[in-house]
């Protein structure tokens, strides 16, 4: 389910992205392979950035309303993805964005006030599209079917969004932005409660003799497992279907405790 929320957040204690003091070394930035398994985002404490950058503009300045310029503003979001996965987080730049999208900066910050609204753009896209497999399986009918329907439905949510997040350019990459940048963890956290409330709501239905409070914590905790899940399987060389079939088992069983009897 999209959010359309353009609030920031304040930097928490232990983000990814920390300031630093002028004296610290230099952290090397990261790189992606080509098959999308990389290493995580490296930010220690030689990446020292202005504390005003740890809650940028994210808003867009503008809406493209001709075909050409919304022509331009997907040019530049295509090229932000693909820099994304050929520098990394750190070095990502609105000026390698328009080199690579062929536009001058004026034409960039028409649209995009810095690099952290093309990566709030992405993301929201992203979790747009990762919000769209729930609705495809998951339903009252699965729900009342019992462990052995959950499991299957969890199973394949889990499959297919890991292969919208791998067919979306920079997917990985994303997701990472928006657990390693302060100011792009709303995108995330705003996403993931309107699908746990939606899911809540769809438990409280099927399931009206169970205790509304465990069915929304059961929501809140199952959207998070799944999103951690999907974050694995591109960290490390696992079997999707493997990971899948252990972390759906897992989720229904606990869902079917909070079943009524």
């Amino acid at each position: 389910m999209p959010t359309t929320r353009r609030k920031t957040v304040a930097a928490a204690p232990g983000a990814a992205l920390s300031t630093a003091s002028s004296t610290a070394s230099s952290t090397a930035s990261s790189t992606a392979s080509s098959n999308g398994k990389s290493t995580a985002i490296s930010t220690g404490a030689g990446s020292a950035m202005p504390s005003a950058m740890l809650s940028p503009d994210l808003a867009t300045k503008l809406q493209p309303a001709q075909q050409r310029a919304t022509e331009t503003y997907e040019r530049l979001l295509e090229a932000a993805a693909q820099t994304l996965i050929e520098v990394g987080i750190e070095r990502l730049s609105t000026n390698l964005v328009c080199e690579r999208a062929g536009v001058s900066p004026p034409a960039l910050y028409r649209y995009f006030p810095n690099k952290y609204a093309l990566l709030h753009e992405l993301g929201q896209r992203l979790m747009q599209r990762q919000n769209e497999c729930v609705a495809r399986w998951m339903s009252p009918e699965v729900i009342q079917g019992g462990v052995p329907a959950l499991e299957a439905a969890l199973t394949g949510l889990l499959l297919e969004t890991y292969e919208v997040t791998r067919r979306t350019e920079g997917g990985v990459w994303i997701m990472r932005a928006m657990r390693a940048v302060p100011a792009l963890q709303e995108v995330r956290l705003a996403s993931h409660a309107a699908v746990t409330e939606a899911q809540a709501q769809l438990l409280i239905k099927a399931l009206p003799g169970a205790k509304r409070s465990e069915l929304k914590l059961a929501s809140r905790i199952v959207v998070e497992l799944m999103y951690a899940t999907v974050e694995m399987l591109f960290d490390e060389t696992l079997k999707p279907k493997d990971v899948a079939r252990i972390a759906a088992s897992m989720m229904a069983s606990h869902l079917a405790r909070v079943m009524p009897g």
